[in-house]
């Protein structure tokens, strides 16, 4: 596959809990090494969609392909195969606390692979070095910051050399500098690796920083009401709500372009 095609595609994507409509008909593309971002407000399937294109949840109606594999129909080792292209890192980082910095980034590795722990080690060691962590592979979880916490679970999302990154809400309870911080990181690995990113965030300030596309997600339509590059949403959008969201404006505010 080429470069601008699209690695990830979802297709007419319905999600429910119970008899409680999440999103319906949902269709988008996610083109090979940008960084697409989903965003909206509170309660209008944000990481719901994100589980379901990492294949957590089953869709109600709809299919999600990454590359040529359809990951709402696959199971067993077609499962596995299609998983190894992808790298997950969940909200928080949902670090194993008992464990070392190394010895979290090597769990898809003891996963996936048959590689002595030898090998296993410095592959993970290599990751933690990717995204500034050299000198911490000792450290437990409980030991470090909530940022440096992101980054490993990026490192570890990395292990297996995925050719997408998923990330859940990357910079949620971090302060602005270290958020910074790991934007920086998020870009630095996409020009360095050819990573597609996916990330689910609400944060303004990463996503101009960070994203080449946005979707957003309305918990009232139950769908996509806008896409296209952050900017271009702020300043040209003819949705009055999209553009009181990038400019973090009440509907009593007068709308005004930056």
């Amino acid at each position: 596959m080429e470069a601008n095609q699209a690695i990830i595609r979802v297709e007419g994507l319905e999600a429910r809990y119970g008899g409680n409509l999440v999103f319906d008909n949902v269709s988008f593309q996610v083109e090979r090494g940008e960084v697409f971002v989903i965003l909206g407000g509170s309660g209008c399937g944000k990481s719901t969609m994100l589980k379901h294109m990492i294949g957590l949840y089953t869709p109600f109606a709809g299919r999600v392909w990454i590359q040529d594999d359809d990951i709402t129909a696959s199971e067993g080792a077609e499962r596995r195969a299609i998983l190894r292209k992808i790298g997950v890192m969940y909200q928080m980082g949902a670090l194993f606390g008992s464990m070392t910095l190394l010895e979290n980034v090597r769990l898809p590795l003891e996963e996936f692979t048959d590689l002595p722990t030898e090998a296993m080690d410095l592959i993970a060691a290599s990751k933690l070095r990717l995204v500034q962590l050299e000198g911490f592979e000792q450290y437990m979880p409980a030991e470090i910051s909530g940022g440096m916490k992101k980054r490993a679970a990026i490192a570890r999302a990395m292990a297996l050399d995925p050719q997408i990154l998923f990330l859940d809400e990357p910079s949620a309870g971090l302060d602005p500098i270290t958020s910074a911080e790991l934007d920086s990181t998020i870009l630095k690995l996409r020009e360095t690796l050819g990573v597609t990113f996916v990330v689910v965030t609400h944060e303004l300030p990463s996503i101009y920083t960070i994203a080449d596309r946005v979707i957003m997600l309305d918990k009232e339509t139950k769908g996509i009401v806008a896409s296209g590059p952050p900017e271009e949403l702020r300043d040209h959008s003819e949705n009055d709500w999209v553009r009181r969201f990038f400019l973090r404006e009440t509907a009593e505010s007068e709308v005004t372009s930056p």
